[in-house]
C-alpha cells in the first residue's frame, strides 16, 4: 500500500494496535455486540476504528463498563450525524 492510499479495513491485530488495546479487548466487544466485524476472518472498517477508540476512551476516562461506554458512543454518533445533516 502506498502512503497515499487510505486503508479502509483492518485486521483484528491492526485494530487492537491502533486502539492501543489487547486483541482480547476487541474480541470481547465484538462478542458483546458493541463493535461490528465482517463475517469470516474479522475485518473492521474505519467507522469501527473510530467507534472502538471512542469506547476505549470513555471506558478509560470515566472508568465506565463497556456497555455504558458503547451507549455513550451511540449517543455521540447520533449527535455527529444530526450535526452533519443540519449543515
Amino acid at each position: 500500500m502506498s502512503e497515499h492510499e487510505i486503508k479502509t479495513q483492518f485486521t483484528l491485530e491492526e485494530l487492537a494496535r491502533l486502539c492501543a488495546v489487547e486483541q482480547e479487548w476487541v474480541v470481547h466487544h465484538v462478542e458483546e455486540g458493541l463493535l461490528i466485524a465482517a463475517a469470516g476472518e474479522p475485518r473492521f472498517t474505519v467507522t469501527t476504528l473510530v467507534r472502538a477508540r471512542r469506547i476505549r476512551q470513555i471506558e478509560r476516562d470515566y472508568d465506565a463498563v463497556p456497555e455504558l461506554a458503547a451507549l455513550v458512543a451511540d449517543l455521540l454518533e447520533e449527535l455527529d450525524a444530526r450535526r452533519s445533516h443540519s449543515r
